[in-house]
């Protein structure tokens, strides 16, 4: 991709002016949702699969990560695209400042859509029939700020359901452990994201946008700790159900010490820090993974 202004070599100048406006509407530059999403993704192909899931299905859930964040921002610009005007963040986003029009965006959304359904119609008809659930979840999450203080909840749920996915395309069922896993990773979302809505609080409160992080007030960060710990003793819960060993609870602490590390971010409430402390999460997953993919191969 390219950014505004910048010809993309061996296309037309508006063609490329398009290409480049619809990456930023995808956030293409912005990567940290597709990490978050991802991560929950290969948690679940990892246990499913027990350290080696079917090479296609892996690749599957890897494409279809990023064209589902990709569908998810697009959808999210349509709906906020009257809210955005009013958050110091997010009022130059390409649909919110007229550089695309809104029937652009929903055609993004529907395209990378297919793109993704495309793909899963490659697996087996239990997976498939379950991404109708996580289609619904993807499209709805941007319009539940209007309604409730929990449109985090409803992200989770959303970021989450490559998780049941991914056990009903490796295994054709659904253990008790995926959704176990599942729960976990709900948790883990809802923590992360009330942290990246400290960032937009006082916009929030001035427009009238509910979030978590207005629900919670004061004790926001208490909160959030209380998630996080909820999510590291639900993972606990999945490695002694599992039998894990030491090197996935090795795993379990670095991640525990990434988040310590955010919550010494956020104790001043500085919106500058509380995005530093959310982007940190994409290290959280990392280390679960890792903890995971080490007791498969330390054996």
């Amino acid at each position: 991709m390219a950014s505004d202004g910048i010809k993309l070599p061996g296309l037309p100048a508006d063609w490329s002016r398009k290409l480049a406006l619809y990456g930023r509407l995808i956030r293409f530059e912005k990567p940290i949702g597709s990490y978050l999403l991802l991560w929950s993704a290969l948690w679940a192909l990892a246990i499913a699969g027990e350290g080696a899931p079917d090479p296609w299905i892996l690749f599957v859930f890897v494409a279809g990560v990023f064209l589902m964040r990709s569908a998810g921002c697009a959808i999210n610009d349509y709906a906020d695209r009257e809210i955005d005007l009013h958050v110091a963040r997010t009022r130059e986003r390409p649909l919110t400042a007229g550089l695309i029009s809104a029937r652009e965006a929903l055609a993004v959304f529907a395209v990378f859509g297919l793109l993704a359904f495309a793909l899963v119609l490659t697996l087996n008809k239990f997976t498939i029939l379950m991404s109708f659930g996580g289609i619904a979840l993807a499209a709805s999450y941007p319009f539940m700020k209007r309604f409730h203080y929990l449109p985090q909840v409803h992200l989770g749920a959303a970021f989450g359901w490559s998780i049941p996915m991914a056990f009903a395309a490796e295994l054709g069922a659904l253990p008790k452990q995926a959704w176990l896993l599942y729960v976990a990773s709900l948790l883990w979302t809802v923590a992360y994201d009330t942290i990246y809505s400290m960032v937009d609080r006082e916009d929030d409160l001035r427009i009238g946008v509910k979030s978590t992080a207005i629900l919670f007030g004061d004790y926001d960060r208490i909160m959030v700790a209380a998630l996080q710990v909820l999510f590291l003793l639900a993972m606990a819960l999945i490695g002694r159900d599992l039998g894990f060993g030491l090197p996935f609870y090795l795993g379990l602490v670095a991640a525990g010490g990434f988040m310590a590390w955010e919550q010494f971010m956020i104790a001043d409430r500085v919106p500058a820090h509380c995005f530093i402390a959310f982007l940190n999460n994409q290290w959280v997953g990392a280390c679960v993974f890792a903890g995971i993919m080490a007791h498969y191969y330390t054996l």
